[in-house]
């Protein structure tokens, strides 16, 4: 198969990939060492791979990496509050997840971190129908989801706090 050259905007960052034409962006992002975004379902039914690309949550192994060609993509790697100590600190929705116990194996976190993030940035104050329609996709065999929805209701209830003040 003839490769392909393609770029995007990776976390912030500028890249370039060579591709083969019927590689998928999971399989990509996973090549070159971003192991937050998971193989799960391959159907885009589980929520495992999810990935922001242009402000919206999707599923990464639907989407063929060429797709991807000219965008924003952000990835759990990319979501943290910064860096200290050698280590990434985590945003406000993983530190909510932390606060709340709201993981136990973790697989499923970082796409529902990710659903998460896209549905704050498009309204930082979503009601419980919302959350529920964001995390819509995404699948937890562990927790229940209750710990999750509480986690990101508590994060909603702090943005309007903040928006009062």
């Amino acid at each position: 198969m003839v490769k392909k050259k393609i770029s995007f905007r990776l976390n912030g960052e500028l890249r370039e990939f060579e591709i083969e034409p019927n590689e998928k962006l999971l399989e990509l992002l996973r090549r070159i060492g971003y192991k937050g975004v998971k193989y799960g379902c391959l159907e885009g039914m589980c929520g495992s791979c999810t990935v922001i690309m242009n402000g919206k949550a999707i599923a990464s192994c639907l989407l063929y990496a060429f797709q991807a060609d000219g965008k924003e993509i952000t990835t759990i790697e990319g979501v943290s509050a910064g860096f200290a100590d050698g280590c990434n600190l985590p945003n406000e929705i993983q530190d909510e997840f932390i606060k709340e116990h709201a993981l136990q194996c973790g697989y499923c976190t970082p796409g529902f971190i990710m659903s998460a993030k896209a549905m704050f940035d498009e309204n930082p104050i979503p009601d419980d129908e919302t959350i529920k329609i964001y995390t819509d996709g995404n699948r937890c065999r562990c927790t229940g989801y209750e710990k999750i929805w509480s986690a990101l209701k508590n994060l909603s209830e702090k943005h309007k706090e903040k928006l009062r003040r």
